[in-house]
């Protein structure tokens, strides 16, 4: 679980009735397709317009769920996962890791997404490197000056 994003204090329950549509929303993870880097969870990628979830209004774009009418979604497969969320029946409990608003990008509302930590790992080697070049640029240009001629 990526600590940073995610904490206990942001666990809540949300018992939807599944609507003609379903419970309103997409899943992504799991044990075989890592949405985020090393975490296996079970996220949700979208809240569908006017479905169960969009009408509760608790559920958000980048939560975990955590279990599913008690049972734990930690290891499961993706095609594991949703086959627990298509025989859940009508009324069904989420046990929901929210993502805490501080760490939510854009508008709220919006299709936020976690993002691992590769992404800032890739920006910061970017600076370094061209900071390395500048440095390296620089060291050529002003080495003739500082020459010693015998």
């Amino acid at each position: 679980m990526n600590g940073s994003m995610y904490s206990t204090s942001n666990v809540v329950d949300i018992k939807l009735k599944r609507g003609p549509a379903g419970l309103g929303f997409n899943i992504v993870g799991g044990l075989d397709q890592q949405y985020v880097l090393n975490d296996s969870g079970i996220y949700v990628s979208k809240i569908k317009e006017d479905g169960a979830a969009a009408l509760d209004g608790r559920l958000r774009e980048g939560d975990k769920i955590v279990a599913i009418n008690g049972i734990k979604l930690e290891g499961l497969t993706h095609n594991a996962a949703v086959e627990l969320f298509r025989t859940a029946g009508e009324d069904v409990e989420l046990h929901v890791q929210q993502k805490s608003s501080s760490h939510m990008n854009g508008p709220s509302g919006g299709s936020s997404q976690p993002k691992s930590d590769s992404h800032v790992s890739l920006g910061v080697l970017v600076a370094a490197v061209g900071a390395a070049a500048a440095v390296a640029f620089l060291y050529m240009r002003i080495q003739p000056y500082f020459r010693k001629h015998f």
